[in-house]
C-alpha cells in the first residue's frame, strides 16, 4: 500500500503539464490559424458532435444497467442504510457561472480545466485580432511553450511504468481481490456497455469519416492504457495530443478539439454516471424509470 506514493508522483507530474499545455496549444491553434471563421465552424461541429455522442453514451449506460439489474443484488450494511448525507445542490446559473474564470491563477491552482480552456480561447481570439508585428512575439512564445511541454511530457512518460505500477499495487493492496466480488456484475455491465458504445457509436463514426483504424488504434493504445491504469483522463491528455499530431492530424485541429473534448465529451464518464446512478437506486430499493423525476420524498 505504501507504493501509492509512486502513483501520486506520476499524477502530480501529469497535472502540472495540463494548464501550460492547454494554454499554449489552444493559443497556437486558434490565433495561428488565420481564419477565425474556420475555427468557429470547427468549434460548432465539434460541440454538436460532443453533445450527440455524449447523449448516446448516457442512454447506453442507462439501458445496460436496467437490463443487468446489477444493483438489486447488493445488500447495504445497516450503518450505511441509517447514514444521512447532506447534498449540495447547484442551480443552472451556478453551473454556467463556474465555467468562466474570475482569476486564472486560481483556476490553474484548483485544476479547473474548463475555466482554463475558456480563458485560453478568449485570449487566443484577442491575440488573433492584434496586428501581426505585436502578435508574433506572443505566438513565438506559445509555440516554444507548446514544444517544451511536449518534451516535458516525454520526460514524465519515462516514469509512467513505475507510476502505473504504484497505482495498481496500492489499489489491489488496499481493497484486496475479494472486495471486488460484489461489484463484479456492475463492472461487467459497464464494460459490456462500453464495448456496445464503441461498436455501435464510435466504430460507425470512424468508418463514416474513413479514419485509418489500425493507425488510429496504435496512436490511442498508450493514452488509453495510462487512463485505465491511473483512473485519470488528465494523465492521457498530453500523450494523446502528441500521438494525434504524430499520426498526421493538423496541430490546429488537435490543439482545439482534444482540449475541448476533454472538458465537454467524456463519453466513458457519461456512460458510467448514468449506469452508476441507477445502480445506486437499485441497491437502495428504488426502481426508477425514464419518466421519474426528483420529488420531495
Amino acid at each position: 500500500m505504501k507504493l501509492q506514493v509512486l502513483g501520486s508522483i506520476f499524477l502530480r507530474l501529469i497535472k502540472v503539464i495540463i494548464a501550460p499545455l492547454l494554454f499554449s496549444t489552444l493559443v497556437v491553434g486558434i490565433a495561428g490559424h488565420g481564419d477565425l471563421k474556420k475555427v468557429g465552424r470547427m468549434g460548432i461541429k465539434a460541440l454538436v458532435y460532443f453533445e450527440i455522442v455524449s447523449t448516446l453514451a448516457l442512454l447506453i449506460g442507462f439501458f445496460a444497467i436496467n437490463i443487468s439489474r446489477a444493483g438489486e443484488g447488493v445488500r447495504l450494511p445497516q450503518s450505511a442504510q441509517q447514514q444521512t448525507t447532506s447534498v449540495v445542490t447547484h442551480s443552472a446559473s451556478d453551473l454556467i457561472l463556474n465555467i468562466f474564470p474570475e482569476n486564472i491563477a486560481k483556476s490553474v491552482a484548483d485544476g479547473e480545466v474548463l475555466q482554463i480552456v475558456i480563458f485560453s480561447i478568449l485570449f487566443a481570439l484577442a491575440l488573433a485580432m492584434v496586428p501581426e508585428p505585436k502578435r508574433r512575439p506572443l505566438m513565438n512564445f506559445c509555440e516554444s511553450l507548446a514544444e517544451t511541454m511536449f518534451k516535458f511530457t516525454n520526460i514524465v512518460m519515462l516514469f509512467a511504468p513505475i507510476g502505473v505500477f504504484g497505482a495498481i499495487a496500492y489499489t489491489v493492496g488496499h481493497m484486496g481481490l475479494g472486495v471486488l466480488t460484489p461489484l463484479l456484475k456492475l463492472l461487467a455491465t459497464m464494460y459490456v456497455a462500453l464495448v456496445v458504445f464503441v461498436l455501435l457509436v464510435l466504430l460507425p463514426i470512424a468508418l463514416f469519416i474513413r479514419a485509418p483504424l489500425r493507425k488510429f488504434l496504435r496512436a490511442i493504445a498508450e493514452p488509453a492504457t495510462i487512463a485505465f491504469a491511473t483512473a485519470s483522463s488528465e494523465a492521457a491528455l498530453p500523450i494523446a495530443m502528441e500521438n494525434m499530431e504524430a499520426m498526421g492530424v493538423p496541430r490546429e485541429t488537435v490543439s482545439f478539439v482534444l482540449p475541448t473534448g476533454y472538458s465537454f465529451n467524456l463519453d466513458g464518464s457519461s456512460l458510467y454516471q448514468s449506469l452508476a446512478i441507477i445502480f445506486i437506486a437499485q441497491a437502495a430499493g428504488f426502481h426508477l424509470i425514464v419518466g421519474d423525476r426528483k420529488s420531495d420524498g
